[in-house]
């Protein structure tokens, strides 16, 4: 094993994630941890599921009635998630 400068954690932590995609994994897990605080306790007591597959957030209603509102909220949903991110994460919010 060749020995080289020494690295900071911060720094190697980083790129590490970066090689892996270790940052797009954790972006994803985000905007599935801001849902309850963006659609607030009302709406998140209706949620059972939601993952992101590639750049869509999939959210599952328990409520008929829910799901047909936020349907036509869509884009507004994922504007706010991905303001509360930091960064464009989901480009759709795909409700079942």
């Amino acid at each position: 094993m060749k020995r080289t400068d020494p690295e900071q954690v911060g720094e190697l932590v980083k790129r590490l994630m970066q090689e892996n995609d270790l940052a797009g994994l954790a972006d994803r897990q985000l905007v599935c941890s801001l849902w309850p605080e963006i659609v607030g306790p009302g709406i998140n007591r209706y949620t059972s599921r939601r993952w992101v597959d590639s750049d869509k957030l999939h959210v599952v209603l328990t409520s008929a009635a829910l799901k047909n509102e936020l349907t036509f909220h869509r884009d507004k949903l994922a504007d706010a998630l991905n303001r509360a991110a930091g960064k464009t994460v989901i480009k759709d919010v795909i409700i079942h």
